[in-house]
Order: C-alpha cells, then sequence, then structure tokens
C-alpha cells in the first residue's frame, strides 16, 4: 500500500510535467505562426512602385547633383522632417555610402527585407544611418529600410574617394 501512495505523486507529477510540454510545443507553433504572419505583413510593407510619392529630394555635393523619388512610408516621412541636413558620407565595403544621422528616424512597422538595388536610398536601423547603393548588395536584410529611389546621378557616388560632405534639401 506504501508503494502505491508513493507512486501516486509521480503519476501525476509525470502527467502534470506531460501537458506542460505538449503546451509549450503549441506556444512555439503559435510563435513560429506569428513569425510567419509578420514577415506576410513585411511584404505588403515592401516598397512597390505605387507607394512612391511625388516628393522628391536633392543631395548636392562636389558639384554635382542626385535627385531621389522618395517613397511613402513613414521612415520616409521622419526623415523629410529632418531637412534640410548636411552630413558627411564614407564608402562602405564598396558598394554603398553611408553617414550616421544625428536623429534616428522612427523605424515602426517598416520593414523591408528587400535585397538593396543600385539607385536605392535606404535608412539601416540599428546604425542609424542612411545608405546610398551605388551598386546592388547581395543580402537583404529586414532592418534597411528603403526610403527613396535615385532617379538622376546615381553614377556620380561611383567615383568618389574618401569623405565627401552632402547638403540634402527637398525640391519643390
Amino acid at each position: 500500500m506504501k508503494k502505491l501512495l508513493c507512486l501516486a505523486p509521480i503519476l501525476v507529477m509525470s502527467f502534470a510535467l506531460a501537458a506542460c510540454s505538449s503546451n509549450d510545443n503549441n506556444s512555439s507553433e503559435t510563435d513560429r505562426g506569428h513569425s510567419t504572419s509578420d514577415n506576410s505583413n513585411r511584404a505588403q510593407e515592401e516598397p512597390k512602385e505605387d507607394n512612391i510619392s511625388d516628393i522628391r529630394i536633392k543631395l548636392t555635393f562636389n558639384n554635382e547633383e542626385v535627385f531621389v523619388r522618395m517613397y511613402d512610408n513613414p521612415t520616409s516621412m521622419d526623415f523629410l522632417a529632418q531637412l534640410p541636413l548636411k552630413i558627411t558620407f564614407e564608402d562602405y565595403v564598396g558598394k554603398e555610402k553611408i553617414s550616421i544621422l544625428q536623429k534616428r528616424l522612427s523605424a515602426d512597422n517598416v520593414q523591408s527585407g528587400n535585397q538593396p538595388q543600385k539607385g536605392d536610398f535606404a535608412y539601416y536601423s540599428p546604425w542609424g544611418n542612411l545608405a546610398i547603393f551605388y551598386k546592388g548588395f547581395g543580402d537583404a536584410t529586414n532592418d534597411l529600410i528603403i526610403l527613396g529611389k535615385i532617379e538622376s546621378g546615381k553614377e556620380n557616388f561611383e567615383s568618389i574617394q574618401g569623405d565627401f560632405t552632402v547638403t540634402i534639401e527637398k525640391v519643390d
């Protein structure tokens, strides 16, 4: 009889642990489902041709001008609110020019996940920097938000060596 009394709590504990274990598996599946849902939402927020705005900006440096057509997303609008700006860019990995912004942009609910292409004007949220892609980049990241697309002058970035100062302003 004593053996049965000792065995009963062990059985109860075993059933309880098994039940907890199956709940953890369900929550993992739910979390994975939620993650998949997030990715599908991100895909809907990717910049597309129909999300491009009428707003243009001009980047002026070394007697050159580059015009960018901005996308209509909250991060782009946050960037536009900071204009005009005068910032210094430097080369990064031989594919992009980057500059750390003094004030970070809002990146809430805007994720790209696109592979950056030549001519993309973007914001990399973990570092808080602008990026101008003068060559295509092979890797996609959900932390890169495309702010706009260069309409003219993207070739002006390829030959620049070293740091250079850019004035960025809205164009009417």
